[in-house]
């Protein structure tokens, strides 16, 4: 990621540790067997199953690296309940062009667009942010068109 000022959601960050113990519990020890199977069928200089294996501890490892530094790194921000804006944390059901979309706002780290989590950093997300319900709201999206959208509710 490009900068350090990673912001999580509680539930965010219950979801990276959950994530960072299961990697370095239970997916180190499957791997590691992996590995002494694999090991095992001989030479591991043309060992396909040994090389896979390899490449998934690595890429495993630095799954963990990442979680790691972004759980040091991170500010853990807690919505405001009475708050009738829109905050990090906040789902938000919107009229975008005469369809209903439902974002949930949270930090870079945890967005996931096919969960309906979008970054405050991204155009849609940081322009909802502040506002509240009935708002009209104009953004520039990443492909440089217009984006216009009312909110129709909030929740926290």
């Amino acid at each position: 990621m490009a900068n350090d000022n990673f912001i999580l959601t509680p539930e965010g960050r219950a979801k990276l540790e959950e994530e960072l113990h299961y990697l370095e519990t239970e997916k180190r020890a499957e791997i590691g067997e992996r590995i002494k199977v694999a090991r095992e069928f001989g030479d591991i200089s043309e060992n396909s199953e040994y090389d896979d294996a390899k490449n998934e501890q690595g890429m495993m490892e630095a799954r963990i690296a990442e979680i790691a530094h972004i759980l040091s790194e991170a500010t853990v921000v807690n919505t405001p309940k009475r708050s009738n804006k829109v905050n990090i944390g906040s789902t938000v059901t919107i009229d975008m062009g005469g369809r209903e979309r439902v974002f949930t706002i949270v930090g870079g780290a945890e967005s996931n667009v096919a969960e309906g989590k979008i970054s405050n950093e991204s155009p849609v997300g940081s322009a909802l942010i502040g506002h509240k319900k009935g708002d009209q709201i104009e953004t520039t999206g990443p492909t440089g068109r217009l984006i216009q959208m009312e909110i129709l509710k909030i929740e926290h």
